[in-house]
């Protein structure tokens, strides 16, 4: 159901959210969505037809997806004045007519009509309102728990690959579609250092040579919340920004809880992006680009994706070594 006296016209998922059962909600709103709305059909054809490439380091690799419709999300303009300038198309009366969602609280799911999973969705909030993580990270939480059937939950900070930084949003994709998610007990082993083991939440610290990331594993959803709040706090002492750089991944599989995997961002996009002429990449690093499918708009700057280049761009946006053992240093001293 949609605000407003907008309804979802399908019985059956109307039954599934009665139910609770949101992910199978989700993947009937989408396959009605690509009945009623021809933008969100056209999206999806597109996947068939793009191209990818595995390229493999030490014990984890990276998908290169040429996908043309993400050259809007990819190329978009952040800065302040033109966010400003525009209408945000995820509050309610500036969204196509033909699109429809289901509540969830204080947000609505929607059907992403520029894809990169198979099965791709917007989490907005009702309220048009910054795009921030603090005191939102138990939404996230919730949404990774209620879509663990079929997805993983990821939030884009506001620097850092959000499309619209000042409307706060979630997004899901379908599991196991990025590598990370079937490579991180291989990325801990080989490259991680556990920072802490108490109260049945595990914080590890991982440099596999291209990304920085802390981890967070728990079951207990108000130890998770203490101990991202303390990692806010301490990562915030080192930014003038709103918001630290970050992206975060989040599952939830029950019996085991949550995994909480935070990237750590120095950059928005590399110094490439800015060049002109050939030499310029159409290449703007989010969640799911840290994750490992990197998403690339344009086919000659697919064609110049190697591993040099995946190693310099992920190193020159991801924090320096120097902030990254500090941060490691405090956070093992977490009570």
């Amino acid at each position: 159901m949609t605000e407003m006296g907008k309804t979802i016209n399908d019985q059956q998922i109307n039954d599934l959210t009665e139910q609770n059962n949101f992910s199978e909600a989700a993947k009937n709103l989408l396959e009605r969505q690509k009945k009623t709305w021809q933008i969100l059909k056209s999206g999806y054809n597109s996947l068939n037809s793009i191209k990818t490439k595995r390229i493999n380091f030490d014990g984890f690799s990276f998908v290169v997806q040429f996908n043309p419709s993400r050259y809007i999300s990819s190329s978009a303009k952040v800065d302040d004045k033109s966010i400003n300038d525009r209408n945000c198309f995820l509050c309610l009366e500036n969204r196509p007519k033909e699109q429809e969602g289901i509540m969830l609280n204080d947000y609505i799911l929607l059907g992403n009509p520029f894809p990169i999973f198979p099965e791709h969705f917007t989490i907005a909030n009702k309220k048009h309102k910054a795009q921030r993580i603090q005191n939102n990270f138990e939404d996230l939480l919730f949404f990774s728990k209620l879509l663990s059937k079929f997805y993983t939950v990821f939030y884009n900070g506001p620097q850092c690959g959000a499309s619209a930084p000042d409307h706060l949003h979630f997004q899901a994709g379908s599991k196991n579609m990025m590598p990370l998610d079937n490579e991180y007990d291989k990325i801990i082993n080989k490259y991680g250092e556990i920072l802490s083991d108490r109260n049945d939440c595990k914080i590890f610290g991982i440099d596999d040579g291209l990304r920085k990331i802390i981890s967070i594993e728990g079951r207990e959803e108000k130890r998770l919340l203490n101990v991202f709040n303390s990692f806010y706090k301490e990562y915030s002492s080192h930014s003038d920004l709103d918001e630290p750089m970050m992206n975060i991944l989040c599952l939830y599989q029950k019996g085991k809880g949550w995994r909480v995997v935070i990237m750590l961002r120095a950059k928005h996009r590399p110094k490439e992006f800015y060049k002109e002429g050939s030499e310029k990449l159409i290449f703007s690093p989010a969640a799911c680009d840290y994750g490992g499918l990197c998403i690339i708009p344009l086919e000659k700057d697919f064609n110049r994706f190697d591993k040099d280049l995946l190693n310099n761009i992920f190193n020159e946006t991801s924090i320096v070594d120097l902030d990254f053992q500090l941060l490691k240093e405090k956070l093992k001293s977490l009570k």
